[in-house]
């Protein structure tokens, strides 16, 4: 498969709750169950029942149907502004090759904008580009989608969250660097994935910052040690795991073909830089 298409073999269901928009503009909150609820001292804060996954993110200031892609090229500011897919970009969610609600050209910048479900297959970002508050409230095929073949690439998300992915939340097809900060996930199979089998292949570096992820989940990484690829975790908080089942750092052996091989997980100074203390369970 080429590095544009969707990576195979990481796919499972889950049970998705309805997620819940928060009251105030601008400020993410995290609740898993009833004692996180309770846990964060906000006046009427409701409970969910254990193995909820919920993300609060800003109330929508206006709501948009896309019916194609949008591609931008520069700046686009959604102003809180909720994005839907319709017509070819409506339906099933988790339906594979869709098209994106979004295509992001080299040195674009997508910001302040929630994605409602159905929301395609999210974000695709042919370069460089920056996600900043960006909201993904049901994770349909991927949330983002990271496709540049230079090894000077760079990708930001910065600040945003994301709930409810049965697989990859950011599917990193391409080469360069993605970094990710300030952001929070909820219900997920796999944070990062680098592709394991596209047809073409590039070494992959991948930043978590400032990170919290909310059970159930996956992994929160996996890197590809036969390409080089490089993981660096700091700073990330791992919430209502007390089996510590959501691994912060899974290598792989990728291939061009057919299927990854599963390697061993956790920090090794080569491909998982991170210690112990850089992901903290609670």
């Amino acid at each position: 498969m080429n590095a544009h298409s969707p990576h195979s073999g990481h796919r499972r269901r889950q049970n998705r709750t309805p997620l819940i928009a928060a009251a105030a503009a601008g400020v993410l909150a995290v609740t898993l169950a009833a004692q996180a609820a309770l846990a964060s001292g906000e006046p009427g804060a409701r409970a969910e029942p254990a193995g909820a996954h919920v993300i609060a993110v800003p109330r929508a200031a206006g709501e948009v149907r896309l019916t194609s892609t949008r591609r931008i090229t520069g700046v686009l500011d959604g102003a809180r502004t909720r994005f839907t897919g319709a017509g070819a970009l409506g339906g099933d969610g988790r339906r594979q090759s869709r098209e994106p609600l979004f295509e992001l050209a080299d040195g674009a910048v997508l910001k302040n904008v929630i994605l409602g479900a159905p929301a395609a297959d999210g974000v695709h970002c042919l370069g460089s580009c920056t996600l900043e508050n960006v909201y993904w409230e049901d994770v349909g095929e991927d949330a983002a989608a990271f496709l540049g073949t230079s090894p000077d690439a760079v990708y930001t998300v910065r600040g945003g969250g994301a709930a409810g992915a049965a697989g990859r939340v950011f599917r990193f097809d391409g080469a360069g660097t993605l970094a990710v900060r300030d952001f929070t996930v909820a219900g997920f199979g796999e944070l990062v994935r680098s592709c394991g089998d596209c047809a073409e292949q590039f070494r992959r570096d991948v930043v978590l910052e400032d990170v919290t992820a909310i059970a159930p989940g996956g992994e929160l990484v996996g890197v590809n040690a036969d390409f080089g690829d490089t993981a660096r975790l700091s700073g990330v908080t791992v919430v209502g795991d007390p089996g510590r089942d959501i691994v912060p750092c899974q290598r792989f052996a990728g291939v061009t073909a057919d299927g990854p091989a599963k390697l061993e997980a956790g920090p090794d100074g080569v491909n998982c830089l991170f210690e112990e203390s850089d992901v903290t369970f609670r």
